[in-house]
């Protein structure tokens, strides 16, 4: 090979190790967790990923300065990504079971806190407050738009502290449902009978026996292509029992998909914000 393809290779291989821009800060709010990097174009993080501690009680103002203390250390991003518990629509939450609470899942209802969250213009909030222009979407949403394969009907649940679900048509992101709490057995939702707290009280065993109906349950009720399960408790189910239609994938989803929220070809924007000293660098 003559000195200049050598020389025209290595600029390529050069060219393809730096970060290309725009950069999106992708962060995870999680009901025990909250986590958080930068995301080159190509979905490549460009930072290390830092986290810290859901804590309780937790209003909006709070979360907002959490979030804002998570993501100081991170390198400058021109737009912004957050998967968030709850339903969110065009950036505004609508519901939040975990944030409503007096110490977190599992503990009353404070009606304080119910009427703080209630229709909280997040999106908004977080793009003046980061100064980045600012989308927020349901967590399992998010953590889907970085696994489905855009092929048929696609499903993705998380086992977490609860029990999310995000759903897929042709890689296109369709309303959010809170499937989570709707009745599962015995008087309890899925969220109550699947999530972190009753994981620990019923054992291992039981809890998979679980999630094994609540798969049938999915089946029955979306008849889906493929069923992708993620979350941080995804880890502890037996890979061998699950069927082929069901793929057990990385936590790290979570982030990773905050990237698609602003791919054009990707998954519908469920909420945001244009707004934003940097404007919209997605167009």
């Amino acid at each position: 090979m003559s000195d200049t393809a050598d020389a025209a290779t290595s600029n390529a291989d050069t060219a393809d190790d730096v970060p290309a821009h725009p950069f999106t800060l992708a962060v995870d709010v999680g009901g025990t967790g909250m986590k958080a990097s930068v995301l080159d174009a190509r979905g490549a993080m460009v930072a290390d990923r830092v986290k810290i501690p859901t804590t309780y009680p937790l209003p909006p103002e709070k979360l907002v300065a959490d979030l804002k203390r998570l993501v100081a250390p991170l390198p400058r991003a021109e737009r912004a990504s957050v998967g968030y518990p709850g339903m969110v629509r065009d950036g505004v939450v609508l519901t939040t079971p975990h944030f409503i609470t007096v110490a977190g899942p599992g503990t009353a209802v404070d009606p304080v806190l119910e009427a703080a969250w209630r229709r909280f213009a997040l999106a908004e909030v977080l793009s003046r407050e980061l100064g980045l222009p600012t989308k927020v979407a349901n967590d399992a949403d998010v953590q889907g738009a970085a696994v489905v394969q855009g092929r048929g009907l696609e499903l993705v649940i998380t086992l977490g502290t609860g029990f999310g679900t995000g759903l897929f048509l042709d890689g296109r992101l369709l309303p959010h449902m809170e499937i989570a709490h709707q009745p599962f057995r015995k008087g309890e939702t899925y969220d109550q009978q699947l999530g972190e707290a009753t994981r620990k009280e019923v054992g291992e065993g039981r809890w998979v026996k679980r999630v094994h109906k609540a798969i049938a349950n999915m089946r029955a009720l979306f008849a889906f292509d493929h069923l992708y399960i993620g979350g941080g408790n995804s880890r502890r189910l037996p890979r061998a029992s699950l069927p082929d239609d069901v793929t057990v994938v990385d936590n790290m989803a979570g982030i990773l998909g905050g990237i698609r929220l602003w791919d054009p070809a990707g998954p519908a924007a469920p909420g945001g914000s244009p707004a934003g000293p940097a404007g919209d660098p997605a167009g």
